[in-house]
């Protein structure tokens, strides 16, 4: 099997890593953590964390510590450990949902990581990128933290209450009470203690609620130098995707010129000289040779349409990728199931990289695959992404040359702010994958 993924260039919000993240929407650059209604709701939040935080890890550690036990009797332990690892994905999941609905951060849902190896291989590999996936550990962490806040907040509110009670137990004729059982209060210390009491665990309470919002904010949000330098690391892999690109595209048309219409103009010249040759001597032959420059010269003009079609596609421009593509998919020596499903134009870089990289998929199955019949689907993703596949029933087994089909797809994509998935196992099915953020 053969796979290529290119990062897309992540856009400034805090949704981490793109490779398991989508893109979303803007972010204020500052969000309120301090406001009524949010700290209300953290504190909310934490009192019920402070509640079944410390259940969860009791199960996550009994876990943990059953799966290490039983890894003696291999296959238990194991699948014990990796049922670990993805009850450490849903609680992730939680915590960040979580987070984002409190605090409105703009964080892109949490997603499981897969591998792009083939196989029982592919399958250990993936969990294994989940076991270390950072965004997992983060959100971890940060529940963690939330559970621990949340038992201090229930504290407080646990005070709060007897605080309330010692204020108000004047009216019921409570005269003597305990402070932590050591302390006696009566008469009008024992309001007194109480109203000492609420407005320290008022203030915990609100106090932990805030520092929680600064707290998750810390943990999900990257600093602004951090956004800087992953920006500056996905637009250096860009215009080194956009290069190579160039370069691949310079390099095929190079090719197809030396070894498609040059050779046949040449071959148009010598015709002709042949003919010139003959023209007094033997009209007739001189006739069949010009007719025969002709027939050439007509093949010439279309190979150099085509070339000129693989450069730039007019019909794109003009009448939309989903045009674009019936025509492809017409002119195509393996038939092709088309299922194109655009609400609206994107933008032109997108449309063009998956044009070309459906276009030369396309010409790889032909050339290469053996395949009967190829299909293709096209969808506008609710992220905004432009999505497409190509799927053929060839022999598979593709690899990606230097230079080659599958190389310059990758490097378009790449060029274009996309990811390129190539799954080619020995016997086929080949599939190409590509995700294109779509610019309107």
């Amino acid at each position: 099997m053969t796979t290529a993924s290119v990062l897309p260039p992540p856009p400034p919000v805090p949704g981490g890593p793109v490779e398991t993240a989508p893109p979303t929407g803007g972010v204020p650059e500052r969000v309120r953590v301090a406001s009524p209604g949010r700290v209300a709701g953290a504190a909310a939040h934490l009192a019920a964390l402070g509640v079944i935080g410390p259940a969860v890890f009791t199960g996550l550690f009994s876990m943990l510590g059953s799966g290490v036990g039983l890894l003696a009797a291999l296959l238990v332990g194991v699948v014990v450990l990796v049922v670990f690892v993805y009850a450490l994905f849903a609680v992730a999941w939680f915590e960040r949902a979580r987070v984002d609905g409190l605090y409105d951060l703009g964080l892109a849902p949490l997603r499981p990581r897969r591998s792009a190896k083939p196989g029982f291989v592919g399958v250990l590999h993936s969990i294994w990128l989940q076991a270390i996936d950072p965004l997992q550990w983060r959100a971890v962490a940060s529940f963690s933290i939330a559970t621990v806040m949340g038992l201090v907040t229930v504290t407080a509110l646990a005070g709060l209450a007897w605080g309330l009670a010692l204020a108000v137990s004047p009216i019921f004729g409570w005269s003597n009470t305990r402070f932590l059982d050591l302390i006696p209060l009566s008469g009008a210390g024992v309001p007194l203690v109480g109203v000492i009491a609420v407005i320290v665990g008022v203030a915990a309470a609100i106090g932990l609620a805030i520092l929680h919002g600064v707290v998750v904010r810390a943990i999900f949000v990257p600093s602004r130098e951090a956004q800087l330098v992953e920006q500056a690391r996905t637009s250096d892999t860009r215009r080194a995707g956009a290069v190579r690109a160039a370069e691949v595209e310079r390099t095929r048309i190079e090719r197809d010129l030396h070894d498609g219409v040059q050779p046949r103009l040449v071959s148009i010249g010598m015709t002709l000289g042949l003919a010139q040759t003959k023209i007094d001597d033997d009209p007739e032959a001189a006739k069949a040779l010009v007719a025969e420059a002709h027939a050439s010269t007509k093949s010439a003009i279309t190979e150099l349409r085509q070339l000129a079609r693989g450069i730039h596609a007019s019909v794109l421009e003009d009448r939309g990728l989903d045009a674009a593509l019936s025509a492809l998919a017409s002119r195509s020596h393996i038939p092709v199931t088309l299922d194109v499903r655009l609400p609206r134009r994107c933008g032109r870089a997108a449309e063009e990289a998956v044009y070309f990289a459906i276009a030369e998929t396309l010409t790889n199955a032909a050339k290469h695959s053996r395949a009967a019949a190829c299909r293709v689907d096209v969808r506008v993703r609710d992220d905004g992404s432009l999505w497409a596949r190509v799927e053929d029933d060839g022999l598979g087994g593709a690899r990606i040359v230097p230079g080659g089909g599958l190389d310059g797809i990758v490097n378009r994509v790449t060029a274009a702010g996309g990811t390129a998935r190539i799954d080619s196992p020995q016997g086929g099915p080949t599939t190409v994958e590509v995700n294109v953020p779509c610019a309107s």
